[in-house]
């Protein structure tokens, strides 16, 4: 498996990333940070020693994929590549992707068993999301709308999004995740877009939210297995928990989640309830 190495400046917001990215993958992909310096009263920079120490420890024979949040965070990793014996940098490639973004988009592609490459290019493409949802040109390759396969020589999937907060980062890496073990090309629809749904970024461009339907399309050996995997994942809110907090906006797993049902039900006869600005 590919492995990840996560380089910056600070040591808190590299263990943040990296939680993040454990979350989305459930810690199956090998991850590793390298950040800060050794310096108690001045620990905010980077040191090629830990980078290379943290490219060691993920390398499992499939690459390393480094990520990086700031300019001299990419002299410390190009330091790191010289001090590494020739065979073990020549399978590590240094990403110029957004750094959470690009962390989250690679650990999710490299949990499927995509191999250096495919991650690569997939982290290059983290842009894609925010470019679309703020109205932006897409940078180049990001990936746009699909090559549509057509209907007619495909097996589909139409359904009802049953999350209300739509498919968001998490039920959009488990999309990704559902479809690894199977050999078929699939495919998410909303209206006209078309995106592949082996993308955490391409679903993302979507902003498919819930109530909405959308359409899965699959050709290849495994297409029909490969749509009951995803069938099977929309039965259970593609992972999110059920809605325990009515119409807040708040998801269920997110501190003061349904808070307001208690507030509207409390307090003086005839009182309005309200969404509480915190716990």
């Amino acid at each position: 498996m590919v492995g990840i190495v996560v380089v910056t400046h600070s040591a808190v917001l590299g263990q943040g990333v990296k939680e993040l990215a454990e979350q989305m993958t459930q810690g199956r992909v090998p991850l590793a940070v390298a950040g800060g310096i050794d310096d108690p009263e001045h620990p905010i920079g980077t040191d090629p020693m830990r980078v290379m120490a943290a490219i060691e420890a993920v390398q499992q024979g499939d690459g390393v994929l480094v990520l990086m949040d700031l300019g001299s965070a990419l002299m410390s990793a190009e330091t790191a590549l010289d001090l590494l014996p020739p065979e073990v940098a020549a399978q590590v490639r240094l990403c110029p992707a957004p750094l959470v973004e690009g962390v989250m988009a690679a650990a999710v592609q490299a949990s499927i068993g995509a191999d250096l490459d495919a991650v690569l290019r997939e982290a290059q493409s983290a842009l894609a999301a925010k470019a679309e949802l703020l109205g932006m040109p897409l940078p180049q390759d990001c990936g746009g709308v699909a090559g549509a396969i057509p209907p007619a020589a495909s097996h589909e999937l139409t359904l009802m999004v049953p999350n209300r907060l739509g498919l968001h980062a998490r039920p959009a890496a488990r999309i990704v995740t559902a479809l690894g073990p199977f050999s078929a090309d699939v495919q998410l629809a909303r209206g006209e877009r078309v995106v592949s749904a082996r993308s955490v970024n391409r679903i993302a461009t979507l902003a498919v939210r819930g109530g909405e339907t959308i359409t899965f399309r699959a050709i290849g050996a495994d297409a029909e297995q490969a749509l009951k995997a995803l069938a099977d994942l929309a039965a259970e809110n593609f992972g999110d928990l059920p809605d325990a907090g009515g119409a807040s906006g708040l998801s269920s797993d997110t501190p003061g989640a349904g808070l307001q049902g208690r507030a509207a039900g409390s307090g003086a006869s005839g009182a309005k309830g309200g969404v509480p600005a915190s716990p």
